[in-house]
């Protein structure tokens, strides 16, 4: 049987060992030590701001953004409807009623025009939403200067699901730095990663130290059990903290290969005219977390998701718009179901920075002989 080509499986270096041996070495297990410590230092250098909360997954960074936002119970909040289920149950979570936004066809991501007019409808309606949360779906940034234009015109707070998008920017800075918090994921099939975990930022320093607080259960700092607030057992372990600050030191090179594969798909595949490949808007620089492509009818994007999967290769359609999912489908939508046309058509290729030439060469050589 032909060997296995994952979508994007864990790249790690090998240095990983080093830092979790340091943990087992001073007996720091828990959510303390020198791995948080230099993890947290990384990645307040890399995004230029002056403070991080690690945290055990990127839902649990959404939901304390939420809360640190004042987000509670009948709130509306903006979201896009082309999006993953981490980003929305927090919302629910706050009992608030996430409102789904159509995508525009340029970055697959919440169309701008269309967040407005709800906008507009809502505070004619008595009712402004509390909160917009712009994805950068599979790495490629939203339109960014849009949407927080949105934001300060109805003094609405942005809230960055960057969860896939650590390293893009847009006109030049950061995804996740650009709104009022930003939330990066380091799940087992990001770009690096933690096997769990996930990381809030602020340029507010005063949102992390809340964020901090709310998710060590609300502690004070008392040398017995005293509790200020409601609070969430979402730190993340020193051990898994080892990880992240090994993966550190690669995240360039993982960031470039994840291009170049983007890249070589790109120009070994965009002859075929079923196949279109999105590019990147004036002032995006994606990370290509997923190399996605359309592939155009009548040509059938389930029977190429077949054809990859007999041959071992696993790919993955684009997400299922969440206002068709069976758990928020009585939810409000607006758009014309662009969305739902990216779902039928959409299909992501294996992406991960491990893959080698070869294997690269036998995806494209797949795609090839089905087009055939």
């Amino acid at each position: 049987m032909l060997e296995k080509i994952w979508l994007s499986p864990p790249h790690l270096t090998g240095r990983e060992l080093e830092y979790i041996k340091d943990a087992f070495d001073k007996n720091w297990v828990s959510p303390y030590g020198d791995n948080i410590d230099s993890f947290e230092s990384k990645l307040e250098s890399y995004f230029g701001v002056p403070d991080v909360a690690l945290v055990n997954s990127g839902t649990s960074a959404i939901h304390l953004s939420l809360i640190v936002s004042g987000i509670g119970m009948g709130d509306e909040v903006i979201v896009p409807t082309l999006n993953f289920a981490g980003c929305i149950n927090p919302i629910l979570y706050q009992g608030a009623i996430p409102l789904f936004i159509d995508s525009e066809k340029d970055t697959w991501n919440i169309d701008p025009v269309i967040a407005e007019e709800v906008i507009v409808a809502k505070i004619k309606a008595g009712k402004k939403p509390k909160a917009i949360i712009a994805v950068h779906l599979f790495g490629t940034p939203c339109k960014i200067n849009e949407i927080m234009a949105l934001g300060n015109k109805y003094d609405i707070p942005v809230i960055e699901d960057a969860a896939d998008a650590i390293g893009s920017t847009f006109d030049g800075k950061k995804t996740g730095t650009l709104g009022k918090l930003g939330i990066i994921s380091f799940n087992g099939n990001k770009t690096i990663t933690t096997s769990g975990g996930g990381a809030l930022i602020s340029s507010d320093p005063k949102l992390i130290s809340l964020a901090k607080h709310l998710s060590n259960q609300a502690r004070t700092l008392k040398p017995y059990y005293v509790h200020d607030a409601v609070g969430y057992n979402y730190m993340m372990s020193n051990i898994l903290a080892g990880i992240g600050t090994a993966q550190m030191d690669i995240l360039d090179e993982r960031l470039k290969r994840r291009r170049e594969i983007y890249s070589i798909y790109n120009s070994e595949l965009s002859n075929i005219s079923s196949l279109e490949f999105p590019e990147e808007i004036a002032g995006s620089h994606a990370n290509r977390w997923l190399s996605s492509i359309i592939i155009k009818p009548p040509a059938s994007r389930n029977l190429l998701y077949d054809h990859l999967a007999s041959e071992n290769i696993e790919s993955r359609p684009v997400w299922n718009p969440m206002h068709l999912q069976p758990a928020y489908k009585d939810y409000p939508y607006y758009g014309n179901n662009v969305a739902k046309e990216l779902f039928d058509t959409g299909l992501c290729l294996p992406s991960g920075s491990a893959m080698t030439d070869s294997q690269l060469g036998r995806v494209i050589e797949s795609i090839k002989r089905y087009f055939k």
